[in-house]
């Protein structure tokens, strides 16, 4: 009884156990797996602390996008346009959605303090635009917003600042089984004295396939680039031509990734694995020779002890042995008969 009530799981467990599950859930089934979850806690209170929690964190690795009220736009979710703990700036429209992580969003306009100065938004504009062409090609359902995030108040030449630039595509498909994202997050530090621009991409594919299984895709990548510091319009259009280059060729690398694993997972097959699949061989390394058994005197002796014929005791001593046999023995001592298969190995 002692030992029960010592395995028995507190609130706080429950609630990390509860977390972690929502954390880890693919992308796109969060409220699937909240449903399983609440069913599982069968505690309303601990589910509710949980999802408060978890939903937050969640949307923002997920880089999420919700629809503003009023038709303005769309907002991500994302940590580079987090202005509170429920506050995300969308610079393209100057608005702040006020966010429920469980149900929707607010609006409300954003205040001059948490826009960039006019130098800096001069070039943040001119790369909001050129990105969102190229993500309006690239990714149909995509969406991309492209944030100050340093030296936000830069006033003019002189002086460095960070731009981000964060893209988001995902497609889901839960009646076919299957559900995918695509994130990617650029990091371009403008670095006036040097007249250079230095570019960071962290890319990010998800995947999961669930149709009578359960597979799952998480890749991660990361490039650098540079390019030299010129006028907004140049630099954005460097800037576009950069990452659109980078992540063509991560794209297709995954073509080719799983192409190659393809091809090599049925060659293989026979050699790997369908052999692994199958005993060894003993360890002398060569086949029992079950044609001439009688040189054994472990047959001779289970023949004479168990008065029993020869293919019984071959039967026996292949247990032992672990070899199988592709042939059928008949012996009036078996009913009525044995069929083994054999590994010719």
């Amino acid at each position: 009884m002692a030992d029960e009530e010592d395995s028995e799981l507190n609130e706080k467990q429950k609630i990390d156990i509860a977390k972690w599950f929502l954390l880890n859930s693919p992308p796109g089934e969060i409220q699937f797996v909240a449903e399983d979850v609440k069913a599982v806690l069968n505690d309303d209170v601990l589910y509710e602390e949980a999802l408060s929690e978890a939903f937050p964190l969640y949307n923002k690795s997920q880089m999420i996008s919700l629809e503003m009220p009023g038709g303005i736009g769309d907002v991500l979710v994302t940590s580079y346009g987090e202005l509170g703990g429920t506050e995300y700036l969308d610079p393209r429209t100057a608005h702040v959605a006020v966010v429920d992580h469980i149900k929707q969003a607010n609006v409300r306009p954003a205040l001059d303090e948490e826009l960039p100065s006019a130098y800096v938004e001069e070039f943040r504009c001119a790369l909001d635009g050129e990105i969102l062409r190229y993500v309006v090609e690239a990714y149909p359902k995509g969406v991309c917003s492209v944030y100050c995030g340093n030296g936000k108040d830069v006033e003019g030449p002189g002086s460095d600042f960070e731009l981000v630039v964060v893209i988001s595509a995902a497609r889901y498909s839960p009646q076919n089984f299957c559900n995918g994202s695509w994130h990617s997050v650029w990091s371009i530090e403008f670095k006036d004295e040097m007249q250079v621009l230095e570019l960071k991409g962290k890319l990010q594919v998800g995947a999961h396939y669930f149709e009578e299984g359960n597979v799952q895709l998480d890749a991660n990548h990361e490039c650098k680039d540079s390019t030299i510091f010129q006028s907004s319009e140049d630099s954005a259009i460097t800037i576009g031509n950069i990452i659109r280059q980078h992540e063509a060729e991560y794209l297709a690398s995954l073509e080719v990734q799983h192409l190659l694993i393809s091809q090599a997972s049925y060659s293989n097959l026979p050699d790997t694995t369908f052999k692994d699949l199958r005993r060894k061989l003993p360890v002398t390394r060569t086949l029992f020779p079950w044609h001439s058994t009688l040189q054994f005197s472990l047959t001779r002796d289970i023949t004479k002890e168990l008065g029993i014929g020869k293919v019984v005791a071959d039967f026996l001593l292949m247990q032992d042995v672990g070899e199988f046999v592709n042939y059928m023995y008949f012996d009036e001592r078996l009913a009525p008969c044995v069929i083994l298969s054999r590994d010719f190995n």
